[in-house]
């Protein structure tokens, strides 16, 4: 299997983790606030005491320590380095000592996979359709999920050309150089800010990656580092609720919490329970 930072260099794919290693710049306790009160939101609970939370893809790390403040057992785990080395800076500065496991590892690696178990809650937020492979990874995580338990995932919402267009401007930005991927941004910037005042979009273009920013967006993320992330995100898939829905209710689930982007650009939400009896904790 070839690896991230090769895929990276090849402009293959997007350097994910470098961008969260420069959010977590940012994440403060308001933002861990956000991201909380998120989790809360789509998992109907503040208690998470006793249960296993496993965060696929973990990105900045920044739902596991949300998790992980709700009282769950956590275990993250990321395909590219830097985002693990991102998720351990974050464990060490707000959850020293703790038993959060971070490792290193692929959704579609079968060794990765088969050596985690069961878990209560499986949670993969906006990392399925960037693997490459996105039915692939839905049948993988699903396989995680225990008898009564929870799947909470989020997939880029099919949007037909205009999703297509938007691969193409991603492939374009992963294999250019410094002052295209400047030009690229700037103008998604200006394109997704088209409705909003323009010296918001620009704005937010000019900010550096170490200037502060103006405060959390919803779910406690950033929007210089969303809209990086949304530009070079790559590779790119997307899905319709329906595919979605159909997909895993062959796989025995049940949808329990929904949350659509409207039919726009951006990520469907679902939370789907496997159907059974409760696993035990």
């Amino acid at each position: 299997m070839v690896d991230s930072p090769t895929e990276i260099r090849a402009g293959d794919r997007f350097a994910f983790g470098s961008n969260w290693l420069r959010f977590i710049e940012l994440v403060d306790e308001p933002r861990i606030a956000t991201a909380v009160d998120s989790l809360v939101t789509s998992l109907g609970t503040r208690d998470l005491s006793g249960r296993t939370f496993l965060d696929v893809g973990c990105g900045s790390g920044l739902f596991s320590l949300a998790a992980h403040r709700l009282g769950a057992r956590v275990r993250s785990f990321d395909f590219d380095p830097e985002s693990v080395a991102a998720t351990v800076e974050l464990r060490e500065r707000f959850a020293p000592g703790s038993d959060w496991t971070i490792t290193e590892g692929s959704i579609l690696d079968e060794r990765t996979v088969s050596a985690l178990g069961r878990f209560d809650i499986v949670y993969s937020w906006g990392v399925l359709h960037h693997t490459g492979d996105l039915w692939a990874a839905v049948e993988a995580v699903a396989g995680l999920v225990g008898p009564g338990c929870l799947l909470y995932i989020s997939i880029y919402n099919d949007q037909g050309i205009e999703s297509r267009l938007w691969r193409r401007v991603k492939r374009r930005y992963n294999r250019s150089g410094p002052l295209m991927r400047r030009a690229l941004v700037a103008a998604s910037a200006a394109y997704l800010g088209r409705h909003v005042p323009l010296r918001r979009a620009v704005r937010l273009v000019r900010q550096g990656p170490h200037r502060p920013a103006a405060g959390p967006r919803a779910r406690g993320m950033s929007a210089r580092h969303d809209l990086v992330d949304w530009v070079g995100g790559y590779p790119f898939e997307v899905a319709k609720p329906e595919q979605v829905f159909a997909f895993l209710r062959d796989r025995g689930f049940e949808l329990r919490h929904l949350k659509t982007c409207a039919g726009g650009l951006g990520c469907n939400e679902y939370v789907f329970e496997k159907t059974g009896p409760k696993a035990s904790v």
